[in-house]
């Protein structure tokens, strides 16, 4: 058994399947996920797991070479921008509907319980060395 890191076993063994410019949809309870990528859903409540843990979860997992969010975000959730903001300091901003669009081409959806607005962001994986 795994003593630290992601212990969910789905998550895990998908995480281990990406490979360097693979993308990761981590999204709010709300967003639309289309046919397609593999979707592990770790929702258990509204607001539980938080955008912000499964964000961090990740982060501490992956090699990321760039993230990409809605601009929407500036203004219907500041909090989530401002958290996206130090973790990506060259967040890229697009419509949110170009977003889910992208969302098609991701090899993993991660969907939290999170339940304020526009807590999206596409994650495009990098490489360690």
């Amino acid at each position: 058994m795994k003593k630290s890191g992601i212990l969910n076993r789905h998550l895990a063994g998908a995480i281990a399947e990406l490979g360097h410019g693979d993308t990761v949809l981590v999204c709010d309870a709300g967003m639309p996920i289309p046919s397609g990528p593999r979707v592990v859903d770790l929702a258990f409540r509204a607001g539980t797991p938080s955008f912000a843990e499964v964000l961090d979860g990740l982060l501490d997992e992956l090699v990321v070479e760039g993230a990409t969010a809605a601009e929407e975000i500036r203004e219907a959730n500041p909090a989530a921008k401002a958290l996206l903001g130090t973790r990506f300091p060259r967040l890229e901003l697009v419509p949110h509907d170009d977003l889910k669009a992208l969302t098609a081409t991701a090899r993993l959806v991660v969907r939290t319980g999170e339940a304020r607005p526009y807590a999206n962001v596409l994650l495009r994986c990098g490489v360690f060395f």
